[in-house]
């Protein structure tokens, strides 16, 4: 982290007096990813080997500035070292915040103008913005070409069908991807295609949204951003919302060019269709190959678009080996168990001492896991945190620093993920999680609150925090 410390001040002025590593920094992308803070500033360091990749960001975010486009300020780079310091966009995602402003498929007014103005903005992108772009910087690809296209089919092969044990024809699967690969390139592919276009990757700040993670982008249709958006499968948008967001854009888009709707929609439900394959790769690679559950989580919201798309779209060209194999996916017993993963899965997190009672099972199943968490840096040992707890920032700011704490929480997320997965496939209703430490006061509590956040992430599932020794003392 020392290069980011280093960009951070010569930039501010001032030291970088905390960095704190950001949930899911090595999700699905390989990149560290942290906040600073020193004084009164803030700012986002990224740590990433991909030289290519960090320069397609970097030309693109302050091409789409020169536009006015919401994006981040780029601060400082060292490229040499695979560091850059961005615009600090707060911790608000336009996922997170659909999450909280509906209630199930109701989506509030608030959440709905939030992803209007998603929605308005991708035409900047593709049009405004993109029509002077360096195409030359783009990694790994150019264009969404017949080469991109067939690494996101193949991608959704090997890892999702194979893994899965879905069973196809590889000969016919192969003439169909080859058929659909030509009736995708026959649409209009010379706009900017953002490639990611999706909830996670809008922040709200203020009420307005900011725009992450392009640096994937090439020259494409247009179609496969407003697909990415609409079909993002956690974001489990209904489908009344769709097309009312679908009409929005095209409305939008005729700011900017003519639009013949049905030549848009003659090519969009093939883009929908390709861009929840290449998903479905992905949570595959990630799930099925790597083994990291909480990436399969995703899956059943993706068939459940899958299941819409095969009862309400007959697309124009005919896929016989890929839609017998969708329907396989569809009525197999192995992915819809997943489908069972949420519903009534409660996790119990708590705080304790060690030199007091452990916390009792009120599930009856007998207790869950139970991490001993001092074998980590005390803050109680340190005069200025003898009064406060694992909840206060002073607190939270000090355990982040550590990186033997970092360590053992990301170690036990995992184990827990792993048990949640588990859970969840085979309709459990209870886990329980406990943190002890020598006082109940500082490390188990920081535990309990990060794991219970990092848990709230995972849709379905119901936390409820307790600190024993806290609620003795009235805290």
């Amino acid at each position: 982290m020392d290069v980011l410390k280093r960009l951070f001040e010569e930039h501010f002025h001032v030291p970088a007096e905390v960095i704190k590593p950001l949930q899911g920094e090595l999700g699905g992308s390989g990149r560290a990813i942290v906040r600073l803070t020193g004084g009164k500033f803030s700012a986002i360091g990224i740590l990433y080997s991909v030289r290519e990749e960090n320069v397609a960001f970097l030309e693109f975010s302050r091409h789409f500035r020169k536009y006015g486009l919401p994006v981040a300020e780029i601060y400082a780079e060292d490229l040499s070292r695979g560091a850059y310091l961005e615009e600090y966009l707060g911790d608000t995602t336009l996922f997170e915040f659909l999450g909280k402003n509906r209630n199930n498929d109701v989506i509030a007014a608030p959440a709905m103008d939030a992803d209007r103005k998603g929605v308005a903005a991708l035409p900047r992108f593709q049009i405004e913005a993109g029509r002077d772009l360096n195409y030359k910087v783009c990694y790994p690809r150019a264009s969404f070409d017949r080469q991109s296209i067939a690494g996101d089919l193949n991608y959704f092969k090997y890892y999702f069908l194979r893994l899965a044990g879905i069973p196809f024809n590889e000969q016919a699967m192969e003439v169909d991807f080859g058929r659909l690969s030509k009736f995708l390139l026959s649409a209009d592919h010379d706009y900017f295609l953002y490639r990611d276009f999706q909830s996670r990757n809008v922040m709200l700040r203020d009420g307005q949204p900011y725009f992450l993670d392009y640096q994937g982008g090439r020259k494409g249709a247009l179609q496969y951003d407003i697909a990415s958006l609409l079909y993002d499968g956690k974001a489990d948008l209904p489908p009344e919302m769709r097309q009312e967001l679908l009409d929005y854009y095209l409305e939008c888009l005729r700011g900017y060019i003519d639009v013949d709707r049905n030549a848009f929609m003659e090519h969009y439900y093939a883009y929908v269709y390709v861009r929840i394959l290449q998903a479905l790769g992905a949570y595959g690679f990630r799930g099925f190959y790597e083994r990291k559950p909480h990436f399969l989580q995703s899956v059943p919201y993706a068939l459940k678009n899958l299941r819409w798309l095969a009862h309400n779209v007959k697309l124009p060209v005919a896929l016989p080996a890929l839609m017998e194999a969708i329907n396989g996916m569809l009525g197999s017993e192995k992915l819809m168990s997943l489908s069972s993963r949420a519903a009534g899965l409660t996790v119990r997190v708590f705080s304790f001492s060690f030199h007091r009672q452990m916390p009792a099972d009120e599930s009856g199943n007998g207790g869950g896991f139970v991490f001993d968490a001092r074998s980590l840096p005390n803050p109680g040992r340190e005069e200025r945190f003898r009064q406060l707890t694992g909840k206060d920032n002073e607190v939270i700011d000090y355990l982040n620093q550590q990186e033997s704490v970092r360590r053992y929480l990301a170690n036990a997320q995992s184990l827990v993920d792993s048990s949640v997965a588990s859970y969840q496939q085979r309709g459990f209703r209870n886990l329980m999680v406990s943190f002890g430490c020598t006082g109940g006061q500082h490390r188990s509590v920081f535990l309990a609150e990060q794991m219970a956040k990092h848990l709230r992430e995972i849709k379905g599932v119901d936390v409820v925090v307790r600190h024993i020794e806290q609620e003795k003392m009235g805290r």
